[in-house]
């Protein structure tokens, strides 16, 4: 099959100065860090970019800013999630027209409570999917609190053109993955690994062709992913190894801030803090991050220096 992309697509974080304004050139600067550190590709606007604190504005700034700055060197997938079926087309096309290579897109969810039918769900990527020139990756993750069977995924795949690629997050991924490709056959042109890699391993053996890690050492994930490609199984454990307490601080403990907290500490970017009301890292949480890191001497805590 041909899978036009696939390999590591760390997801991008948003930068923003301590009063919360947008930092452009930290920003930029993040982004030429992800590409030196081995990025195969970029994600932006996802949940780990803090997109639930940004607004329509910011969006648009920071895909168009963004989009341009990368300026074809590598691939980027915009997030164009949105409850709303024509808001979540035309901020696709919008993304389309700016030169993304892919949506990421989550079922329509809001709140903790309000849903919409398997039958809706459908409906809505098949829609999107009649907007769009380019693929569309369907994040299943537990955020979203919408369920949707491996049968239904492979289903999408085969009735919807652009609908291509999966973000498998939820519990027991390495099952779903491989029931998703058993079930989907040459219509799962991508079955992706996410949270982090903390399932990598894994996933791997599943079937997953892509990671959408944290932005923070692409260069570690790299180490996994082209040993494991390249047929270096015994290489690619040994690397999963070693990196696997790195990703575990940021998966289990550090969370969403982890990558700017190393980007930081390293002198990619001014400013690690989250947009109010998110909190800021515990410091002891920080400090743990930061000596795990060490140990492994990741490009990010040498790039800016």
């Amino acid at each position: 099959m041909n899978r036009r992309y696939k390999g590591v697509f760390p997801v991008v974080p948003t930068t923003f100065t301590e009063t919360g304004e947008l930092d452009l050139a930290s920003q930029k600067r993040c982004v030429d860090f992800m590409i030196d550190a081995g990025s195969d590709g970029l994600c932006i606007l996802a949940n780990f970019s803090e997109q639930f604190v940004l607004s329509d504005d910011d969006r648009e700034l920071l895909t168009r800013s963004i989009l341009e700055h990368v300026a074809g060197r590598v691939p980027v997938i915009v997030t164009t999630t949105h409850f709303g079926t024509r808001v979540c087309a035309e901020r696709s096309r919008r993304a389309q027209d700016m030169g993304a290579a892919m949506v990421m897109v989550m079922p329509p969810y809001h709140g903790a409570t309000i849903r919409v039918s398997e039958t809706q769900v459908h409906e809505f990527y098949s829609r999107l999917s009649d907007a769009l020139d380019i693929p569309i990756m369907v994040q299943d993750a537990p955020v979203a609190g919408t369920p949707m069977s491996a049968a239904f995924l492979a289903r999408l795949a085969r009735e919807t053109a652009r609908v291509r690629y999966f973000k498998i997050e939820t519990p027991g991924a390495a099952s779903k993955l491989r029931e998703l490709i058993a079930l989907g056959g040459d219509a799962i042109e991508g079955p992706w690994d996410g949270e982090e890699a903390i399932t990598l391993w894994p996933d791997l053996e599943a079937g997953a062709t892509g990671a959408m890690t944290g932005g923070a050492y692409p260069d570690g994930i790299r180490s996994i992913l082209d040993a494991w490609t390249a047929g270096r199984h015994d290489e690619a454990f040994q690397a999963y190894a070693r990196w696997l307490p790195l990703i575990n601080c940021e998966n289990r403990q550090g969370g969403i801030l982890s990558a700017k907290a190393l980007m930081k500490e390293g002198g990619v970017i001014e400013c690690e803090a989250p947009r109010h009301p998110f909190p800021a890292m515990h410091p002891a949480v920080r400090a743990g991050l930061i000596a795990t890191a060490r140990r492994l001497d990741p490009l990010v805590l040498r790039w800016g220096r």
